[in-house]
């Protein structure tokens, strides 16, 4: 599962080949969020609320960047 940005120590993730719907992985120490792309909305698990609100952040400005990486690895989805 490659990183594909990190946010102050919070690796942003995409796995090769994966499930629908689309989505991507926020881990930060012992903790995993993962957010679905369409709406920002958690899919499972949690970060810490300071975490999460930059994931948030930065993922709201970044949804192209997240739909192309979404599509380059997981083109049959």
């Amino acid at each position: 599962m490659p990183t594909i940005h990190i946010i102050d120590s919070i690796k942003i993730m995409i796995y090769y080949d994966d499930h629908i719907p689309p989505h991507f992985h926020a881990n930060y120490s012992e903790y995993e969020e993962v957010f679905l792309i369409e709406t920002l909305e958690t899919y499972a698990g949690r970060l810490p609320n300071k975490q999460r609100k930059k994931v948030l952040k930065w993922a709201g400005d970044h949804k192209d960047f997240l739909w192309g990486k979404w599509n380059q690895f997981n083109p049959n989805s």
